[in-house]
C-alpha cells in the first residue's frame, strides 16, 4: 500500500467484507468498549498487534509508540500520552491485563544504542528512547552476543518495571485484579516469546 487511493479501496474492501459480516458488533461497539487487556505496543509496521493476536475489534486497547515504551509516573503537569492512555485502561476501563511487546528488528532499540548519532531522528526519538539509557547500560555492561536483541528483551523488563511505578497500576496488580505480562515477537519467523511470571524469561508459544 502506497497511495492514499490504495488506502481508501482498502477502506471499501473492509466495508465489502469484514464490516459487512461483522456489522452487528460494530453496532454494539458504537455504544461503548470493555476491552479485558492492554497492550503496548511499538510504532513499527510490520508488528500489528491484532494481526499476532487475531483479534475482533474491541478485545484490545492498544497503545503503539516508538520501542513500546512506558515512561516511568511524572505528574509533573506534562503532556503523557501513553500515561493518559494507562490511566484511561486502568481506572476507567478496568482492564485487567496489561502487555508490554516488543518485536525483532525494532528501531527505536537500534537508536538507543547508536546514541544519538542519527541527526534524522535526533530531535523527538533521541530523548524519547533516552528512557532506555539504564537498560542499554546493563546490557552493555554484560556483553551480550547480540546488544539488539538484549535491549529488545531489557526494554521490556524496563517498561514493566515502570508500570509499577503508577500508583493505581501498583495498587491494582496488589488487589490482584490487575497482571502484568511482557511478550516478544519475531517478525521474521513469527514467533511469539512470552515472559515467564515466575523465571523472567521468554519462552517461545507453541503455535
Amino acid at each position: 500500500m502506497r497511495t492514499i487511493e490504495q488506502l481508501i479501496e482498502g477502506y471499501r474492501r473492509f466495508r465489502a467484507g469484514v464490516y459487512a459480516e461483522q456489522a452487528a458488533l460494530y453496532r454494539d461497539l458504537g455504544e461503548g468498549q470493555s476491552p479485558a487487556i492492554m497492550l503496548i505496543a511499538c510504532a513499527d509496521s510490520r508488528a500489528e498487534p491484532s494481526d499476532i493476536f487475531a483479534a475482533a475489534p474491541g478485545q484490545l486497547f492498544v497503545v503503539r509508540n516508538v520501542a513500546n515504551l512506558v515512561p516511568p509516573y511524572m505528574p509533573d503537569g506534562k503532556l503523557h500520552g501513553v500515561s493518559a492512555a494507562l490511566e484511561y485502561a486502568v481506572n476507567v476501563l478496568k482492564v485487567e491485563h496489561i502487555v508490554v511487546m516488543g518485536h525483532g528488528g525494532c528501531g527505536g532499540i537500534q537508536a538507543s544504542l547508536a546514541g544519538g548519532d542519527n541527526p534524522d531522528i535526533g530531535e523527538f526519538v533521541t530523548p524519547w528512547v533516552s528512557l532506555l539509557d539504564e537498560a542499554r547500560q546493563r546490557v552493555l555492561e554484560s556483553d551480550p552476543i547480540n546488544p539488539q536483541y538484549a535491549l529488545e528483551l531489557e526494554g521490556i523488563e524496563s517498561s514493566l518495571a515502570n508500570l509499577m511505578s503508577f500508583p493505581f497500576v501498583r495498587r491494582s496488580v496488589e488487589a490482584g485484579t490487575l497482571t502484568l505480562h511482557g511478550a516478544w515477537f519475531a517478525i521474521k519467523h513469527g514467533e511469539l516469546h512470552w515472559r515467564n511470571g515466575k523465571t523472567g524469561r521468554f519462552e517461545i508459544v507453541a503455535p
